[in-house]
């Protein structure tokens, strides 16, 4: 006799939308909006900041730091855990709505899940762009650290074999800009960057990638936005401390040459004085936060006007 099954209910991100709240300026927030389902595992999550008003918005999905192992969601960093109105919220103030969302960190799943989510949630906001009120057209990413190196990689991969199954399958996960804070760039360089050793299981990119980069240069590589840069990649803000002790500023100089000698359109402004994360410079946080919003709205708003 065959097992008797029961009826189950749709994936976790074909779930109706919860009911928003309203925050500053207006903005309407959607907390804990499943983007994607995992087998066996609680559904990926995201929370939405739309801004008020008719769409559709552009958006940009910001992916949080903690060094692929730590962090969430909620916040953008520890020099923005007091602000009023939140980084999220002054962006969508600003008309760009954020999708802040979870990935599996590396104490659940090595590379490339991160990736793979980071995408997942891309294709999700395209396929139910019209019920969010968003534009399926105008995506960025933004990312602080490993977030910032995520983001990066939703700019420049474009290998079939990253796209992963994650979610909503069959929408383009391409992002049309791309705004990366102390970002690691060349993931086989970040220890020796800064001194440390490169065959040190314990590393943050040896957990991601399941094993030291001295030991495992092709996944080093794969998982390196460095790799992937070409004459297509989308406009590019990069900001980096010159202080940071974590993830040395050479790292996103390094990328900034490279996207140059592409010919792409890059910026790179760095920060006397601040540590990672923005630490120890309260007005490097501000005016990265304010750089973010000024380069988004002229890719995602100024440019569509003028088109």
């Amino acid at each position: 006799m065959p097992a008797p099954t029961l009826p189950l209910p749709p994936p976790a991100h074909e779930a109706p939308l919860p009911p928003a709240r309203t925050g500053a300026a207006g903005v309407r927030v959607l907390c804990g909006v499943p983007y994607a389902a995992l087998p066996g595992a609680r559904p990926l999550e995201l929370d939405l900041y739309l801004p008020a008003g008719d769409g559709p918005h552009p958006v940009a999905l910001f992916l949080h730091g903690g060094g692929w192992r730590l962090g969430s969601r909620h916040t953008a960093g520890p020099m923005y855990r007091d602000a009023d109105p939140t980084p999220f919220e002054q962006v969508a103030a600003a008309g760009i709505a954020v999708a802040s969302l979870d990935y599996r960190l590396s104490g659940e799943a090595v590379w490339p899940a991160q990736l793979h989510d980071a995408k997942a949630a891309v294709r999700w906001l395209r396929s139910r762009a019209g019920e969010l009120g968003v534009d399926a057209d105008r995506i960025a990413a933004w990312g602080e650290s490993a977030g910032g190196h995520l983001a990066e990689l939703l700019g420049l991969t474009t290998d079939a074999a990253l796209e992963g199954e994650v979610g909503v399958t069959g929408p383009p996960s391409a992002v049309s800009a791309v705004v990366a804070w102390y970002a690691p760039s060349d993931v086989a360089a970040v220890a020796t960057d800064i001194g440390n050793d490169p065959a040190d299981p314990a590393s943050r990119e040896a957990q991601l990638i399941g094993a030291p980069a001295s030991a495992a240069a092709g996944l080093a590589a794969q998982a390196s936005p460095i790799t992937y840069v070409s004459p297509a990649a989308p406009p590019a803000l990069l900001l980096h401390g010159r202080a940071d002790r974590f993830v040395a500023t050479v790292q996103s100089q390094r990328l900034h040459d490279a996207l140059t000698a592409a010919g792409t359109d890059v910026e790179l402004h760095t920060y006397d004085g601040a540590d990672h994360m923005w630490l120890g410079a309260p007005d490097a946080a501000t005016d990265a936060l304010d750089r973010t919003i000024t380069f988004l709205r002229r890719h995602l708003i100024d440019e569509g006007d003028r088109a």
